[in-house]
């Protein structure tokens, strides 16, 4: 049985074009490798994929940026490390947000974006998949998530507000909610503001300033850490930077 046929099988045409851009990054695969392995809707069909090759014998040893990552790797059989033991990783698959020409990220709608960039910064090189609505001329449609350690979190998202004004960025800023209406906690234990802003302004000057905010553990722009894009639309794969 081919491994093809053990993968998901998506049933809309978006999802389609997802598992698209995810296969063809499974194909920079080779047996041996030290991979990040991303969160996501659309990494979740790089990671069966991988199982799927995984359960052919291919060898490899992950590192999951998220315990629902974690979950899913585990339930296919992909052996598991963490980026302690591994240090430094051959490739990370991951997904976004958005992107633009520059291969510049907004990460974190799925709310891991700390680990994500962790493991993107151990990675020697990053591809991103997703579909070719995420390819932007200007970042900052999508709102741009901001971890915050729990405590005071009031007064570190006025600090962020002063931030953003600062740098030309000013927007609305809400506590990301669960489903239940309580505050989301991310795997690591913080709160995340996503900061409506409709176009971001000098993108690595806001960077840099969110940093600075005590409080910030660390904010959803992912700047230098992608070398390539594999972008699924309706006409084929748009394919950017080096694979």
């Amino acid at each position: 049985m081919s491994w093809k046929s053990r993968i998901l099988q998506p049933d809309t045409a978006v999802e389609q074009m997802k598992q698209k851009a995810a296969l063809r990054a499974l194909e920079e695969v080779r047996d041996g490798m030290k991979l990040g392995l991303g969160t996501g809707s659309t990494a979740r069909y790089f990671v069966d994929g991988l199982g799927a090759q995984v359960a052919e014998g291919l060898n490899v040893v992950c590192v999951p940026t998220s315990e629902a990552t974690r979950a899913q790797a585990e339930g296919l059989g992909i052996a598991l490390a963490s980026l302690d033991e591994l240090q430094r990783l051959d490739l990370t698959v991951d997904g976004a947000d958005e992107l633009d020409a520059q291969l510049r990220l907004v990460k974190g709608g799925g709310g891991a974006l700390l680990r994500e960039k962790i493991v993107a910064a151990a990675s020697d090189k990053m591809i991103v998949i997703a579909d070719d609505t995420k390819l932007v001329d200007r970042l900052g449609a999508f709102d741009l998530p901001v971890e915050v350690n729990i405590f005071s979190h009031g007064a570190t998202a006025a600090a962020i507000g002063v931030a953003l004004a600062a740098t030309g960025n000013a927007g609305d800023m809400v506590l990301r909610l669960s489903s239940s209406d309580s505050p989301f906690i991310t795997d690591g234990g913080h709160y995340i503001y996503d900061c409506a802003l409709g176009t971001i302004n000098d993108v690595e000057a806001l960077a840099q300033a969110l940093l600075n905010v005590p409080g910030v553990v660390e904010h959803g722009l992912f700047l230098g850490y992608a070398t390539a894009a594999v972008l699924a639309g309706t006409v084929g794969l748009q394919e950017m930077g080096q694979l």
